[in-house]
């Protein structure tokens, strides 16, 4: 492993996805963070960082994956020590960002849960957020420290280029993800269609229409995050229905909760492809799911805020 000349950046992971945050150390080239999390006996939270980091730029990788609570806690006490012992810069890296849904109120007494975990993470004292795939973009607004949010897009586009698929079409689950299937169809040189669905209540989708040709045509659809694959599964199943001879799925981040592994494997869909932005349980790696590594994109993105080189071209 090549090291990297700067001993004032340092890299600290915490529960969430240690094996992502190792993959991380080794593309950049430094030795993992000394830390140790622990629990008192009544399930309280201690965290103990064991190496000197005064005056260090620190990056710090934590989903708020499942479960969330416990990993967001996780990751404020870690920034108080950090700022506590003196850090210069605690940067913290969020491959997937919990409560994202929760981004505004949809009706009325709801909370805006995505904004108080972003003041939570300032108020502790972070100083920058490096995320992946926001759920909702108008969530790096919700904090006023700089936000990097890296997109999935390419490290997804380059695996389906690769695979030479024809007659390829790119759809969106909802109306709502249409630029995100623009930009995949872009980089496929493909059409894109819509699914008109409804939701009656959350985790709960209803397919109504599909705007698109997508007759005799594999279909791709691609979503942000991927919880418990409802939405996706009543969407391949929908796609084979209107005529589509293939139905392939990506998405960024794989919740995979409840009955999702269940629904993907009975379902129409030929290969699942997400990123290992979470960390997943072997019983969730059935052979239909393919889990790409984001740990190059991040690691870049890393060294380029260290040495206050530009991310937009990481972007492309």
């Amino acid at each position: 492993m090549a090291q990297y000349q700067d001993s004032n950046l340092k890299v600290f992971t915490l529960s969430s996805n240690p094996d992502l945050a190792y993959e991380i150390t080794e593309k950049i080239g430094v030795p993992m963070g000394k830390s140790s999390v622990q629990r008192f006996s009544d399930g309280e939270i201690q965290i103990n960082i064991e190496e000197s980091i005064r005056g260090c730029d620190i990056y710090v990788i934590q989903s708020t994956s499942s479960p969330a609570n416990e990993h967001i806690m996780e990751l404020l006490i870690m920034i108080d020590a950090l700022k506590r012992a003196s850090a210069r810069t605690i940067n913290v890296v969020v491959p997937y960002y919990g409560y994202a849904r929760q981004d505004r109120k949809a009706r009325s007494r709801e909370p805006i849960t995505a904004k108080l975990v972003a003041d939570l993470i300032e108020t502790a004292g972070a100083t920058r957020v490096i995320t992946l795939d926001l759920h909702a973009s108008q969530i790096q607004g919700f904090f006023d420290i700089p936000v990097d949010q890296l997109v999935g897009v390419p490290i997804l586009g380059d695996y389906f280029e690769q695979k030479e698929l024809e007659d390829v079409v790119v759809v969106s689950p909802d109306h709502g993800g249409v630029v995100r299937a623009r930009k995949l169809a872009d980089r496929l040189k493909a059409p894109i269609a819509i699914i008109d669905k409804r939701r009656p209540k959350p985790n709960m989708a209803e397919v109504m229409n599909i705007v698109g040709n997508i007759d005799g045509k594999t279909a791709i659809i691609i979503d942000d995050i991927i919880d418990t694959a409802g939405t996706m599964t009543l969407a391949a199943n929908a796609m084979v229905e209107n005529g589509a001879k293939a139905v392939y799925a990506c998405s960024t981040h794989p919740v995979l909760s409840g009955p999702a592994v269940e629904r993907i494997q009975n379902s129409k869909i030929e290969e699942l492809v997400v990123t290992n932005s979470l960390k997943l349980p072997d019983e969730k790696l059935i052979p239909k799911i393919k889990q790409l590594s984001v740990a190059p994109l991040i690691a870049t993105a890393i060294i380029h805020v260290h040495e206050q080189r530009s991310v937009s071209r990481l972007f492309d």
